[in-house]
């Protein structure tokens, strides 16, 4: 996915967010900003917009010292949604169909993000995702993929939507599938890390893995080569947010989206109105051309 000018307008309040939360010297602020723009301004075409998610939260650590500015926000997200989990739980066991409950319930998730907005109710949020439509669903797609994979390679996203996933995790665990779960690397903005997946027990249930590299969605080109043999060997790849997507959207590959289009350019991406829901089986998995 490129980067469009909104893209651009985004990735500055996301700068002056982060460096709001490490340092009240506007000083250092404006360095951080002006900075950014200086590296904007020689971007590549290709250049994709996570990868100047990354580069902010460097900029960040090399001016204020601090490698991960959003980690008590990230704890308390995950201590949110561990609290909200007993009740998602028994969502799923009395729904009508267990896996669409769990794929809602990770979309519903994906509210979880202050790459793109601020502090919200989490509850109320989650429960307002759950009366909406899934905008673009490819569910009976999904199913028959999924009917016939074994190996499944789970993308997460944000602290907090990890137990969201979780939920989803077990489903599929339940269908005798052997799952992977994959966090970032590294601090990269509110994303989770191996320690959000150990705090939330996500280790107990599944093998819980990196790409290798502190990056706010996946990209192979960054990842390690360990990573992209277990991407490329997996039946089926679950991509959850928009860091993901962002990073995966023209790679081929069995892949389904999961994610809410929080963006203008996201939801145009994929067609959808922004906010909209989506379960969407990329379009070269979908034809066949992958697997």
């Amino acid at each position: 996915m490129r980067i469009y000018p909104e893209c651009i307008v985004c990735l500055f309040r996301l700068a002056l967010r982060t460096s709001e939360l490490v340092t009240a010297d506007e000083r250092l602020q404006r360095e951080i900003l002006k900075q950014l723009a200086g590296e904007i301004a020689e971007l590549p075409e290709a250049a994709v917009p996570i990868e100047l998610g990354r580069r902010i939260q460097e900029l960040v650590h090399e001016l204020t010292g601090v490698a991960d500015p959003y980690r008590e926000i990230k704890r308390r997200y995950n201590d949110l949604a561990l609290g909200l989990y007993p009740r998602l739980q028994e969502l799923v066991t009395a729904a009508d169909d267990p896996l669409l409950m769990a794929i809602r319930l990770a979309i519903a998730g994906n509210v979880i993000d202050f790459a793109v907005g601020t502090e919200f109710d989490l509850g109320q949020a989650v429960a307002e995702s759950l009366e909406w439509e899934l905008s673009l669903s490819d569910y009976e797609p999904f199913r028959e993929r999924l009917a016939a994979a074994n190996e499944i390679l789970y993308l997460g996203d944000n602290a907090g939507e990890i137990v969201f996933d979780k939920l989803l995790v077990e489903e599929l665990l339940r269908r005798g599938k052997r799952v992977t779960y994959v966090v970032r690397g590294g601090p990269a903005i509110n994303d989770a890390t191996l320690e959000d997946a150990h705090y939330v027990g996500l280790d107990k249930a599944v093998e819980v893995i990196t790409p290798g590299v502190a990056l706010p969605g996946v990209m192979l080109r960054y990842a390690s080569p360990e990573f992209i043999a277990r991407f490329r060997a997996a039946d089926l790849v679950i991509s959850k947010g928009q860091g993901n997507f962002e990073g995966l959207s023209d790679e081929p590959g069995p892949l389904l989206f999961l994610l809410k289009a929080k963006c203008t350019p996201i939801a145009h991406e994929l067609g959808v109105e922004p906010g909209a829901l989506v379960l969407r089986v990329a379009l070269a998995f979908e034809l066949g051309r992958i697997g």
